[in-house]
């Protein structure tokens, strides 16, 4: 079990912040089919909490059986992510988490993100502003480097430490490779071995089998995992019995197909329709990965216009999938 401060992650697995993914409709997902000891928010601007924005206030909202709960904030002002801690911890979440890795431009142009590699003592002060401004555990996400030639996990890491975090996780790419290459986890062991406090490793963890040679091979505290849990939600569960000694089989097409139209519907319940087609084709293009003819619902439903017709296309496909299986 990994313990961040007074919460305990059991299983000492983490679902990673994605942006316009790990909203509450797809966290709560993940805790119904089990295995995940935290779940992330997508991250929220710092800014944007402060000013009280419609977004960041939606974005934030999240149901008691989601706990434990990280939100996930990102800005580099000092003051401002401090202020932005306290809105975290008054909103109930159980952890308050630094973004210090994200490779995306409009967050690297805020020099927020992994940006704040590029500058330790701005991302000492930011620490140390958050961390004194709340009682919950602050956590920070961060990766190698800017790049190959500013490699400085290592000392941010000491940073972290120094200024009272409770954990922090390693990325083991660099901000120049966003999501290319593959991830190196040697860094992952150095740090943890430079480090007294937790450290969750991220980065190329696509099974079970992957999440315990990274336990193993790093000796790190706890695995976080991103995009793998978008193509195999199961993926928690999955680990979480091996790491019990057992093993989860695989799910069925009908577990698949019942999981996808779940999460359909509830998307095109709560959602506007711009935004709800907008997700309904993104989860589309993972969930159908690995499905008989899965190629085909991606072309049906790549020009649909409305919520309604998406709907009734994913309808019709699982059912054909699921008569053929049966056939």
């Amino acid at each position: 079990m990994l313990r961040l401060g007074p919460v305990a992650v059991d299983p000492p697995l983490v679902l990673a912040p994605m942006a316009g993914i790990t909203d509450r409709d797809f966290r709560l997902i993940l805790r119904r089919i089990g295995g995940v000891g935290l779940v992330t928010m997508e991250f929220v601007s710092a800014r944007g909490i402060v000013a009280g924005e419609r977004l960041a206030r939606r974005i934030m909202v999240f149901a008691p059986e989601e706990r434990p709960l990280a939100i996930q904030v990102y800005g580099s002002d000092p003051a401002t992510m401090a202020e932005a801690a306290r809105v975290v911890e008054a909103s109930g979440a159980d952890v308050c988490d630094v973004n210090m890795g994200c490779p995306a431009n409009k967050v690297l142009k805020g020099c927020a993100g992994a940006a704040l590699m590029g500058d330790l003592g701005l991302a000492q002060a930011v620490v140390r502003g958050v961390r004194r401004a709340v009682a919950i555990p602050v956590t920070v996400k961060f990766r190698l480097g800017l790049d190959d030639r500013r490699s400085n996990y290592l000392e941010l890491g000491r940073i972290c430490e120094g200024e009272g975090a409770a954990a922090v996780a390693l990325h083991g790419r660099t901000a120049r490779q966003m999501f290319s290459g593959e991830a190196r986890w040697e860094p992952i062991a150095r740090l943890k071995a430079e480090l007294s406090i937790p450290v969750l490793g991220n980065g190329d963890v696509s099974t079970a089998g992957d999440a315990l040679r990274m336990l193993s091979q790093t000796g790190c505290d706890g695995v976080m995992i991103g995009r793998a849990a978008t193509r195999n939600p199961w993926i928690f569960s999955e680990i979480a019995a091996r790491l019990g000694g057992g093993a989860r089989p695989p799910a069925t097409l009908a577990e698949r197909c019942a999981l996808v139209l779940e999460h359909f519907r509830t998307v095109a319940a709560r959602e506007p329709e711009r935004t709800a087609l907008h997700k309904l084709r993104l989860f589309t293009r993972w969930y159908s990965q690995g499905l008989p003819e899965g190629a085909r619902l991606r072309r049906q439903i790549s020009s649909l216009p409305e919520v309604g017709g998406f709907l009734a296309a994913a309808e019709r496909f699982c059912g054909e999938i699921l008569l053929a299986e049966a056939a």
